[in-house]
Formats: structure tokens, C-alpha cells, sequence
């Protein structure tokens, strides 16, 4: 591919524009480093797709099906937002493949100009397993909307992203829950996962402008990730994704895993840890070179009147926001910060819809913040000081978590209180 200039990076500063060129293995997805940690595996790049140039480390908020809830893709637009999140097996039940082969994809029917990853459907084997029944096949569901019978094959997963057009598309994995004890389980899922990566490779119908990027499964045993890892990095893809995680296992076992892939994941493509939202996740991720998150928290804790703050969150219903005239955060330059109070989203939050609308977007935008600091501190090569400073906040007057302590220890940062 061409060496890439300002005027075609929409989402990259000039500078940072100028000195990156693009190379893939996907004609799809070009993909540079721009600064490294000096002492971690933090990273900050640039992920060229071909509806937006991102800057990874990022966030992407999730809108299921085709919105996040309560905003309009302007205002997720607004708040920075570079990549938002749909769902495949929703998308697929309603509206379905015909709609958007026929209205010319998600990009256009949701009015979205910047990128769109979509998952598989998989996830829908944990969430939806009681209405699910797993075969070599695929997935045979029943509709949680009108109770009829489908079948999630990975064939019919990658037909119903490609009608979607995603600029990135998820394979179809056999997920298991994370906390599920059967090793043998684990071991058929991440070797089936490789064998329905291949029928998806061979159904997609559009390479020369949909990625597709594999996921490693494995559980929590080293031996199984490193099975999955091994086989889908020999797929040559143009990234990848850590799945089958953010289930509710430790975290004492949740970042052993991810380091263990980061470590065998090629450097020169983009790593996305499925599921992860939690601020300090985010950060103790970054640290272990994860480039990409995904997460329903943001908009979901704003329905149940929570605001994200860089001490962890605030729960507006508390009666000690009654009389509050700030707003949530001093420092947040969001509509929400900028025009109401805590003593106004008291008044209305879990009571009225738009304190729905005003803190979900206060969320998202604290999110993209995070995420822009974050990148900011490598490219200036102090994200060892951004990392302490952050948590001295985010844990004011309370010991450090020992599995916060513990990643950050691996990766050579060293948390003092």
C-alpha cells in the first residue's frame, strides 16, 4: 500500500500522520507503532480501517443494535469516540442481513462515518445459553424475541457481517464460560475456535475491505492458550482478539492470561481484549500491551445513576448529591459537566430518561479521556508516572488491589504507597 498522508488519516494528528506509512498483511488495515513504554509493553499506534484511522490504545463504547443507548451518533462523535461496537446475533435477528444488504450497511443505516467493529455472535453461548445448544455445526438458538429457532453457523455469522460491512469482524468462537471447571471443555473450544476460524476466513466475501480477526480461547489454562495462540497467529491475520475472558473469573488468574498473550501475540498487530471496561483494567491492560477494549459498563452504570470519576464512580441517587451545585467532574469537558449539576442529575437519575442520556454520555467521554491520557504518557514515554498517579487516585486512602500490584510488578512498574 501507499505511504499514507495527513489528508487520508481522519482520525491522526499531522505529526503523527507524517511519519507513519502503512503496511499490512490486509488490504483492509494498515498498522504502525508510534511510541513505546520504555518500561512496559504499553504501546501507542495507529490502526489505518477504512472508515477511520485510529489511535490505539482505545475505547470502543457498545451500541448493540446499531446505537449506544440514549445518545446520537453525533453526540458519541462529540465525545470522541473512534470505533463503535455492534452485535452480530442481535443485528442479525432485527433488523437482519436482507435490510442491510439492501440499505448498503450499519455505516450508512445508523448515520456512523467513523469505524464499526462486529462481534460474532459467540458471546451469545454465555449470555444466552439456556435459549443455546452447541454443536461442530454452529450455534442453534432460540430467539429471546418470538422464541423461533435459528441456527449460528460461522458461514452465516461472517454473511451476516459482511452485510453489516464492519470495518473489523469478529470470527465465530465456541465460547465457554470462564468459570466453567472442565479442562476438556476448553480444550474442545479452542480447537473447534481455530476450525470455525477457517470456514470463516473461507466465507468472507469481502477481504479487500473487512477484516477479520481471530480469538485466541483457552480458559484460564496456559497450555490451551498457548494451543490457540499457536494456531490462529498462523492464520497470518491482520489482528487479534484475547476472548473468554471478563467473566467473573479472579483477577489474580485474568491478568496472567493476558500477559501470556501479549507476550506471544505479533507485535505488529493490533491485540483486543474482549469485554474489558473497568478504568483501572484498562490501564493495568494497556500496561500489558492490550490495544483494544470493548465493554457495556459505560452506558449500563449510567442507567443505574453512576457517574465514572477518576476515584472509580458516584452513585447520584446518595442523598449527599441533593445539594451539590457541581458538576460531576471539575475537569470534564463533556455538555453534561459543562451544563448540570449533581444536584440536578439527583433529582432525575433512575426517574427521568435523560439522566439516562446525560450520564451515559458523561461516561463515554470520561472513557475517551482516559484512553487519550493514556496514549498522551506513552508518546511522551512517562506512562510508568501516569500509571502511578492514576491509582494513588483511583485507590485515595485504600491499599492497592495485590492483583493490581502484581501486573504492574511484571511489567516493571512499581506501585508505592
Amino acid at each position: 500500500m501507499a505511504t499514507a498522508t495527513a489528508a487520508s488519516l481522519p482520525g491522526a494528528s499531522v505529526a503523527a500522520a507524517a511519519a507513519v506509512s502503512s503496511s499490512s498483511s490486509s488490504p483492509a488495515l494498515s498498522f504502525r507503532i508510534l511510541a513505546e513504554c520504555s518500561k512496559s509493553k504499553a504501546r501507542t499506534s495507529l490502526m489505518k480501517l477504512p472508515h477511520y484511522a485510529v489511535e490505539l490504545p482505545m475505547f470502543m463504547p457498545v451500541g448493540t443494535q446499531g446505537t449506544l443507548k440514549g445518545l446520537l451518533p453525533e453526540q458519541v462523535k462529540g465525545a470522541k469516540a473512534q470505533v463503535i461496537l455492534g452485535n452480530t446475533y442481535h443485528l442479525g435477528t432485527r433488523p437482519g442481513k436482507d435490510l442491510f444488504q439492501d440499505f448498503g450497511g450499519l455505516h450508512k443505516f445508523m448515520q456512523w462515518d467513523r469505524a464499526l467493529l462486529t462481534d460474532s455472535g459467540g458471546f451469545q453461548m454465555v449470555s444466552l445459553l439456556d435459549l443455546a445448544e452447541i454443536t461442530e455445526e454452529g450455534v442453534k438458538f432460540r430467539s429471546p424475541y418470538d422464541g423461533s429457532e435459528c441456527m449460528l453457523t460461522p458461514e452465516e455469522s461472517i454473511e451476516i457481517q459482511n452485510a453489516i460491512g464492519a470495518d473489523i469482524m469478529m470470527q465465530l468462537d465456541d465460547v465457554v464460560d470462564v468459570r466453567e471447571k472442565d479442562y476438556e471443555r476448553f480444550k474442545t473450544a479452542a480447537y473447534r475456535t481455530t476450525r470455525w476460524l477457517d470456514r470463516c476466513i473461507k466465507a468472507n466475501k469481502n477481504p479487500d475491505r473487512q477484516n477479520l480477526f481471530p480469538i485466541i480461547q483457552g480458559g484460564l489454562f496456559p497450555d490451551l492458550r498457548k494451543i490457540s495462540l499457536e494456531q490462529q497467529i498462523a492464520r497470518d491475520a491482520p489482528g487479534y482478539a484475547i476472548g473468554g475472558l471478563s467473566g467473573g473469573e479472579a483477577k489474580e488468574k485474568f491478568w496472567p492470561t493476558v500477559h501470556l498473550c501479549t507476550d506471544h501475540l505479533p507485535k505488529n498487530k493490533p491485540r483486543y481484549c474482549m469485554g474489558v471496561g473497568f478504568a483501572v483494567d484498562l490501564v493495568v491492560c494497556c500496561a500489558l500491551g492490550v490495544d483494544m477494549f470493548d465493554c457495556v459498563f459505560p452506558t449500563r452504570t449510567a442507567r443505574f445513576g453512576c457517574a465514572l470519576v477518576d476515584n472509580g464512580q458516584i452513585n447520584l441517587k446518595a442523598r449527599d448529591f441533593a445539594n451539590d451545585f457541581r458538576p460531576i467532574d471539575e475537569k470534564c469537558g463533556c455538555s453534561t459537566c459543562r451544563n448540570y449539576s449533581r444536584a440536578y442529575l439527583h433529582t432525575i437519575v433512575t426517574k427521568e430518561t435523560v439522566a439516562c442520556h446525560l450520564l451515559s454520555l458523561h461516561n463515554v467521554a470520561y472513557q475517551m479521556r482516559l484512553m487519550q491520557s493514556i496514549r498522551d504518557s506513552i508518546k511522551k514515554d512517562c506512562f510508568a508516572e501516569f500509571v502511578e498517579d492514576f491509582m494513588a487516585a483511583y485507590y485515595k486512602d485504600q491499599e492497592y488491589p495485590q492483583w493490581v500490584v502484581d501486573a504492574l510488578a511484571a511489567v516493571k512498574i512499581t506501585l508505592k504507597k
